[in-house]
Order: C-alpha cells, then structure tokens, then sequence
C-alpha cells in the first residue's frame, strides 16, 4: 500500500493587525519623496528596527489616463525603490521590504500612490 500523499499549499504573510498600513500619495508622474512621505516612513523605519520579525511590503501603483501600461509598470517600480531606498538609509535591512510595481492595475484607490504594509514572517 502506498501512504497517502500530502498536499502543500504556499501561504501568504498574515498582516500585522496592530500596525496602520501607511500609503504615500504621489503627483502625477513624479517618484520623489516629499517631507509628508518622509516623516511617515520614518515612523515605519522605527517599527521595523524595532521588531525584527516582521517584513514590509510595497504595492506600488502608476497612472494617467494617456500612461500606457509599460510607462506605468516603470513609474510604480520608481516609486516603490524610492520609499525601500529611503528606508535603508534608515536602517532597515533591504532583504525585509518585498517590492511589487502593479502600475496602473488598481480597482480602486488612486492610482498614483504606494501602499505599504507590514506583514509578519
């Protein structure tokens, strides 16, 4: 008799429930940080040195309405290595900020902005 064979299933990351998701607006077509994203990401560096068991995850989104999807795919992953570089320089290690560029694949929210968030390994 041959044993019964085990499925496995790849689980995503449980989201952290006590830390907000933080999403940083951008103007269109622009992948710079302002002073307002700064400061929210400066409050994110500190949550991250202090648990080092947690990840961050960077859902980055472009687009205009003439944006073709390339452009857009490029400007999101600009945007998303903007904020993980900003962090870095902070002290998080690189090797904890996942970074996912969707340009203008968004159902909803706006579509120029970066959401990040902390999830738990």
């Amino acid at each position: 008799m041959s044993k019964p064979q085990v499925i496995q299933k790849a689980a995503l990351p449980r989201t952290v429930s006590d830390t907000k998701s933080v999403n940083v607006i951008f103007p269109p077509g622009a992948a710079d940080l302002n002073t307002r994203a700064k400061k929210a990401l400066d409050k994110v560096a500190i949550t991250l040195k202090k648990n080092e068991s947690i990840r961050m995850q960077l859902m980055a989104y472009a687009g205009e309405a003439k944006m073709s999807a390339s452009k857009a795919r490029r400007l999101s992953l600009s945007r998303a290595l903007a904020i993980r570089s900003y962090l870095i320089e902070k002290g998080v290690r690189g090797t904890r900020i996942d970074v996912r560029a969707l340009g203008n694949k968004t159902s909803s929210g706006l579509p120029n902005r970066v959401d990040l968030r902390v999830i738990s390994q």
